[in-house]
């Protein structure tokens, strides 16, 4: 007989830096208020993104009845992967008044495929106008 699937009673997002992970604000706190063990979290999540460390990574964390859970790490933010493509420490302040940066059409592109899985469209060249807009509210221009 196939085992029964647990449905999750809750589900928390969080936005973590990959491979640093620790009991301290935002993590702990989220954690601790559904009574899961934050230290296992912390391991877990540490060992699985240690090669990409720097990065800040969406995270979803499904929770259980029987206090267990699981999570799905996501694809960084596409301001984060435009703004390291464009070697810049922060966006615009002035969107749609200062331009900061420049990307090119080909980076847009490799990011729009890296980015493919959490859009809500399969279609490249709509992904890549998704990519084009936020880059456009960050203040980067993209080169053709």
């Amino acid at each position: 007989m196939a085992k029964k699937k647990k449905k999750p009673v809750n589900q928390i997002k969080l936005q973590i830096s990959a491979g640093a992970a620790n009991p301290a604000p935002p993590v702990g706190p989220a954690l601790g208020q559904h009574g899961l063990n934050i230290m296992q979290f912390c391991k877990a999540f540490n060992d699985a993104t240690k090669t990409k460390e720097g990065i800040i990574l969406p995270v979803v964390i499904n929770v259980y009845e029987d206090k267990s859970f699981d999570f799905i790490i996501k694809t960084p933010p596409a301001s984060v992967l435009l703004k390291r493509a464009a070697n810049l420490a922060k966006a615009s302040g002035q969107v749609g008044k200062e331009i900061i940066g420049e990307v090119t059409r080909q980076q847009v592109i490799e990011i729009a495929k890296e980015k493919m899985a959490d859009l809500n469209t399969n279609d490249l060249e709509k992904a890549i106008k998704v990519i084009s807009g936020t880059a456009r509210s960050c203040g980067i221009r993209v080169k053709e």
